[in-house]
């Protein structure tokens, strides 16, 4: 039987900093020598690996949709020499760029996985060993068609993941979607879980420059605030609104731009600032004025795949009412309900 074959790519990331005089940061060739060194990594039991290196190692929180399409692109040009894929990613914006690719790459069919570590390899508490081996096993033999996350024995659907701690190495969640694999003594693949395999060729579909943004509500919110957001150049707009999706009703001037902005061709997102749960617009009266307005559900999804997802589409479409209608219908298993 022929072995797996694996392609790692480094992007970039803490994974592979070393300590420098002005404190941890990438060097060139430093993680494929350190791969090289370690025995763990030449063990027959592991796929055959190939390293490559961007010649720009990326800075996660610098991370832009050109960024996505590079890798993607890199998947697809790679595509039929490999069993599976591994991103060596920042932990920053990981779960951002593993949701975009996710929309990206339709009809996947081959495990692509991001995974990266708090701590650099160089150092001696790092998790990155134990990052890398689990995603690099996950690649070459789980046969999971879609994009995931890979952190701390868990692997999650890429766009149902968000980092919810800065310096824990239990650093992801997926709060609305259970775990697609986790990984201890054994190796267990929820397979009831993972999308399912399809039967049309991979597609690659970029994500343009789009004009969107995303704005927290608070109380006390002036409703000028949100006029700005809404001015041109501004295509879409994802409203981060109280426990279901709720904002101040009372405040009708701030209603009044919502409607206005919705009649303009604007995208509006509502999208829950609880981490779990799901937006319900029919719940309460402040919720239900946004549904008339002609906003759009977000129901359960991350704030990461809600962005990504509408840039995607606002890069694919011209048409608001379209874009409107697939950001309500679940295109790669963003949406549980």
């Amino acid at each position: 039987m022929k072995k797996k074959a694996v392609y790692i790519a480094y992007t970039g990331g803490t994974i592979g900093m070393k300590h420098t005089d002005m404190g941890f940061a990438p060097v060139p060739g430093y993680l494929k020598d350190a791969l090289n060194a370690q025995p763990e990594f030449q063990d027959s039991s592991l796929p055959e690996l190939h390293l490559h290196e961007y010649s720009k190692l990326i800075d996660s929180s610098n991370v832009t949709p050109e960024h996505w399409n590079m890798i993607a692109e890199d998947i697809v040009a790679r595509y039929d020499d490999y069993d599976g894929f591994v991103i060596l990613h920042g932990t920053d914006t990981m779960a951002y760029s593993a949701s975009a690719l996710s929309f990206m790459l339709e009809n996947l069919s081959k495990p692509v996985i991001f995974t990266g570590s708090q701590i650099p390899f160089s150092k001696l508490r790092s998790d990155a060993r134990d990052n890398l081996i689990g995603a690099i096993q996950l690649a070459a033999y789980s046969e999971i068609p879609e994009v995931s996350l890979y952190f701390h024995n868990t692997l999650y659907r890429g766009n149902c993941s968000s980092k919810s701690d800065s310096s824990g190495f239990a650093a992801y969640q997926a709060p609305n979607y259970p775990a697609l694999a986790s990984v201890g003594v054994d190796i267990t693949i929820n397979r009831h879980q993972t999308l399912a395999l399809p039967k049309a060729p991979l597609q690659l579909h970029k994500i343009k420059k789009t004009d969107i943004g995303t704005l927290h509500l608070f109380p006390g919110i002036s409703a000028d605030v949100l006029k700005n957001y809404l001015r041109q150049p501004v295509k879409g707009l994802i409203l981060l609104t109280y426990g279901a999706g709720n904002i101040p009703s009372h405040d009708k001037e701030l209603v009044e731009h919502i409607e206005d902005a919705c009649k303009r061709g604007v995208v509006i997102v509502n999208c829950s600032q609880c981490l779990k749960g799901t937006v319900d617009m029919s719940a309460y009266e402040t919720g239900s004025i946004l549904a008339k307005a002609g906003v759009v559900n977000a129901k359960d999804m991350m704030l990461e795949a809600c962005v990504t997802k509408l840039s995607w589409l606002l890069s694919q479409h011209q048409d608001p009412e379209k874009v409107r209608k697939l950001m309500s219908e679940d295109l790669r298993g963003e949406l549980r309900l």
